[in-house]
């Protein structure tokens, strides 16, 4: 946990007023938790847990739960209004931007993104359904992918469309 709150405390660039920063830590922390083995003293911090979601949630307006896979050091660019699934799975180096939506297509279907590394997600994007968003792909502001993003694409509209594709920097 520590390891990973370091990088993003550098991620951050050591700025504790930045709402990201907190979100951060309270998901590490919420992961944290789960590796406590004896349920009698899990709970105390899952209730903790709880607690510090719901304030860090109404303090900036982002939604991360703990269940969602992310990799290291997530930049939580611009603050408010980003809700992103459990069952989401994000890569090291994404940057999301305010408004965005990371989810589900349907309530009661299964199935949300994977996003690759080095994803940069503009403000007000939807990324819904079982899509796979490839390495270095941007997503443009306000864009509706529904549909699979290759690697190194560019992706705009509703919606979204494949407007320039280039060479994944390896």
């Amino acid at each position: 946990m520590f390891t990973y709150l370091k990088e993003d405390w550098q991620t951050y660039e050591g700025n504790p007023w930045r709402q990201g920063w907190w979100v951060m830590c309270v998901y590490r922390f919420g992961q944290w938790r789960y590796r406590i083995p004896w349920p009698w003293l899990r709970k105390p911090f899952s209730f903790l847990y709880k607690l510090l979601q719901a304030i860090c949630q109404m303090a900036t307006g982002v939604e991360l739960p703990c269940e969602t896979r992310i990799g290291r050091r997530l930049r939580i660019e611009h603050f408010g209004g980003i809700i992103v699934s459990g069952d989401a799975v994000i890569g090291d180096d994404v940057v999301l931007r305010q408004g965005v939506t990371i989810g589900l297509k349907r309530a009661g279907q299964r199935g949300a993104p994977r996003i690759g590394h080095r994803v940069d997600i503009g403000a007000g994007a939807k990324l819904l359904g079982p899509i796979h968003i490839g390495d270095d792909a941007i997503i443009g502001a306000n864009a509706v992918v529904t549909r699979d993003v290759p690697p190194g694409a560019l992706a705009v509209g509703i919606p979204a469309r494949i407007v320039r594709r280039t060479a994944s920097p390896s």
